[in-house]
């Protein structure tokens, strides 16, 4: 039986890392925040010595992207780099794999066409800095034992998120302006965190896969489809129209095919929405 360590189990991703534990396969052992502080060398390597675990599912991130410009910036960076360089160390000690899950936002945004595993990088803002940092380390300590997960525009049951934003702005707004000058892909995290169990089970290479749901939209066509069941109207704007302190790339779809050549059949974005509808409602 496979050992397994999940970080940021309280999170959206880890919650849904969770869940679709098959515990006929794996003895996971999850840890939430309060119960590993993953910048914590000392406490870290004692837990990974304890479990030797043959995976660590590392889902603890800092995902504040606007906080990391000002306030949050020593924090994003502490979590999403030094903290990831922690984990990648332990593993390595262990000789356990690695996943780590990364950003579109490690891309500046200005090719036309989807980012491929091997395009160069250039992020815009601080998030997409620290993110880089922690590929960069998972690479360099892990080499193929080290996996990163690039994705994108994630939401799901268990976060705040964009599909929940537009669901209780709808509640109170008849009208709202949503940039439409920003495409990729959203990312329901269920399906990351089916892809992450999918590539644990198979006896797959390390080194960089691309994954979000299929089919490319703009947040303004994404919260149309989050809403076509309510009232409210959705007016386009640009990202000049709406300022933020976080630059963020106004193309950022990811090239899929990393994945879908390992075997991997990709949901597309708006099937994702519907079965997270069906889930909350239900």
């Amino acid at each position: 039986m496979k050992k397994v360590i999940i970080t940021g189990a309280n999170g959206q991703l880890g919650k849904d890392l969770v869940e679709l534990i098959d515990a006929s396969v794996f003895e996971v052992s999850a840890f939430t925040k309060s119960e590993l502080d993953i910048t914590n060398e000392r406490a870290v390597q004692t837990i990974v010595n304890s479990i030797q675990p043959d995976w660590i599912l590392h889902a603890a991130a800092y995902t504040n992207v606007e906080a990391a410009e000002s306030k949050g910036k020593e924090q994003n960076w502490l979590v999403n780099a030094t903290g990831t360089e922690v984990i990648a160390k332990a593993a390595k000690t262990v000789n356990a794999k690695m996943i780590y899950v990364s950003t579109d936002y490690v891309f500046d945004g200005t090719k036309e066409t989807p980012y491929e595993t091997t395009d160069a990088v250039n992020p815009l803002n601080e998030y997409g800095k620290a993110k880089l940092a922690g590929e960069k380390v998972v690479q360099e300590v892990l080499g193929e034992d080290g996996f990163v997960i690039r994705t994108s525009w994630v939401f799901g049951i268990h976060g705040h998120n964009f599909v929940y934003t537009m669901l209780k702005l709808s509640e109170t707004r008849d009208e709202l302006k949503v940039v439409s000058d920003q495409l990729g892909r959203p990312t329901f995290s269920e399906d990351l965190a089916h892809f992450m169990w999918f590539i644990v089970n198979q006896n797959v290479s390390g080194g960089i896969y691309h994954f979000s749901n299929n089919d490319v939209c703009s947040w303004n066509t994404f919260a149309k489809e989050i809403l076509k069941e309510k009232q409210t109207v959705i007016h386009e704007c640009t990202s000049d129209e709406f300022p933020q302190k976080a630059l963020r790339p106004k193309h950022s779809i990811l090239d899929l095919s990393s994945a879908q050549k390992i075997d991997y059949d990709i949901p597309t974005w708006s099937n994702a929405l519907e079965r997270f509808k069906n889930q909350i409602s239900g």
